[in-house]
């Protein structure tokens, strides 16, 4: 029994480091970059999870913004998909109202519609994005902190 395991111990380590290290592994636990402070009012984490190429054909990225931390109102080039992963956010399509989107929810943004999302005054919000092409975000109008305090008083009255 103790041969056995000292063959064990000697061998273990020797298996484990014989792993494929061509796989690529990241997490979407990471923080990611702070974000540049263009189009948005606050703090924003960014971390690319997966970028689009010709097999997969869609990007994945994680976003984080604290409290009180908005997007402009802008549009994608094919439709977007946010998973929100914790916290509580805002969400709007131009033509529509503000809605609370929180811990579990999504939502599918079409192509080319304006929208704005957002954490709430309170709270930090996580979500991950999944949208496709190489396309960049069109940024259209920014959003103001008086219309987005104005969204907070009427979704927190609701």
């Amino acid at each position: 029994m103790r041969e056995l395991f000292l063959i064990v111990m000697v061998f273990a380590p020797l298996f484990i480091l014989a792993q494929d290290t061509a796989y690529s592994i990241s997490s979407y636990l990471s923080e990611g970059r702070k974000a540049p402070n263009t189009h948005y009012m606050g703090e924003a984490w960014l971390n690319a999870i997966v970028h689009d190429d010709a097999d997969l054909g869609y990007n994945i990225t994680k976003a984080t913004f604290k409290a009180n931390s908005t997007l402009d109102w802008h549009k994608h080039s094919s439709p977007q998909v946010l998973i929100i992963v914790e916290g509580r956010g805002y969400y709007q399509e131009r033509g529509k109202g503000p809605v609370i989107l929180k811990k579990g929810d999504i939502i599918k943004c079409e192509r080319g519609i304006e929208h704005w999302h957002s954490s709430t005054k309170e709270t930090d919000v996580t979500y991950l994005a999944l949208y496709g092409g190489e396309q960049p975000t069109t940024w259209t109008e920014v959003l103001t902190q008086e219309y987005y305090d104005s969204v907070a008083i009427k979704l927190k009255v609701q």
